[in-house]
């Protein structure tokens, strides 16, 4: 018969301990896994201002995520500071599955734009899923002589820092957008940063800046109702959804951008609640009624798991970091 170890708990009773607690701790893991997200309101907060890109596809995303876990889903537009301002209220909020942050590539981006983040992506947040590509379009006002992309990359070379562009912040895909036309053709535009897409829209259509790279999803009906000009798509092919519209790359070759949206939670956030919002994000999108809203808006669906959309976001921060370095872009 086994000694005691001197506090009188021989080694039998205290396996029978550890297997009676363990017996005990399963049915509290079940009971918590099953009940989530029951007895809460999530908070699906958007970085960015109403009616843009981001906005759009994480109200189809919330709706969705609503209707299969059958909880409210409270969609909160926390914008400024290139999505800083909304992707900091994440972080700083409670890892337990309660507040999900739709981000895009700023997620990717603001570490390279901005000497000072109040967090680090990496570090403060979990990937959960990517949700949606979408190309943006480059648009005019109806003013400017440009009528072909061919005619706006001679206009925009030989006017140089007297044309500009606008976007609804530093490091979006938008901004994003111009540079990579400037570095491509040798033009010199000049970005003018706005706090979301409708105000840069609204100074387009009135003539006050020259173009705006926007997402096809807020500007196609813009270009097709004529209150703009569409030149071109960003994608190097053209989309079915917008089929009158040619790639920039047929003119400026190399040219392709896409924006993406995604899922991500506070870091520490426990494993299974990640999985189990990935999967269910997924199954949303997978859903007709989701697929064909996002289809009307241009939208790719692209239902990741939480590594894959890690890994995306590596090649997105690599792919944009060496540009935005390039051109010394800076957000503060």
């Amino acid at each position: 018969m086994a000694k005691g170890n001197g506090t009188g708990l021989d080694r039998r009773t205290f396996g029978l301990g550890l297997a009676g607690a363990a017996t005990l701790c399963v049915p509290s893991i079940v009971r918590a896994q099953s009940s989530w997200p029951k007895g809460g309101t999530i908070k699906m907060v958007i970085p960015f201002p109403p009616a843009g890109a981001t906005d759009i596809i994480g109200r189809i995303m919330a709706e969705k995520l609503s209707q299969i876990w059958g909880n409210q889903i409270v969609v909160e537009n926390k914008a400024g500071a290139g999505a800083n301002i909304g992707t900091d209220m994440v972080v700083k909020s409670a890892p337990d599955g309660f507040t999900i942050l739709v981000a895009s590539v700023g997620i990717a981006t603001n570490p390279y734009l901005y000497k000072s983040l109040t967090y680090d992506p990496i570090r403060d947040l979990e990937p959960v899923s990517l949700m949606a590509m979408v190309p943006n379009i480059i648009v005019v006002p109806n003013s400017s002589p440009a009528k072909t992309m061919a005619d706006f990359v001679k206009l925009a070379k030989e006017k140089g820092n007297q044309m500009s562009f606008g976007s609804s912040g530093i490091g979006t895909s938008l901004h994003l957008s111009g540079e990579l036309f400037n570095k491509l053709t040798g033009a010199k535009m000049t970005h003018v940063p706005y706090k979301g897409a409708g105000e840069a829209k609204n100074d387009l259509m009135a003539g006050r800046i020259d173009c705006m790279f926007d997402n096809i999803t807020s500007m196609l009906p813009q270009a097709r109702g004529g209150t703009v000009r569409g030149l071109g798509i960003t994608t190097a092919k053209r989309s079915s959804l917008a089929p009158e519209l040619p790639p920039i790359a047929d003119t400026v070759p190399g040219f392709d951008v896409s924006s993406w949206f995604s899922l991500f939670v506070p870091a520490k956030t426990p494993k299974w609640i990640i999985d189990k919002i990935s999967a269910d994000a997924k199954a949303g999108l997978a859903d007709p009624k989701a697929a064909e809203k996002l289809a009307a808006l241009g939208g790719e669906i692209v239902a990741s798991t939480p590594e894959e959309l890690k890994a995306f976001v590596k090649l997105e921060s690599e792919k944009w970091g060496a540009l935005i370095k390039e051109v010394g872009a800076t957000a503060g």
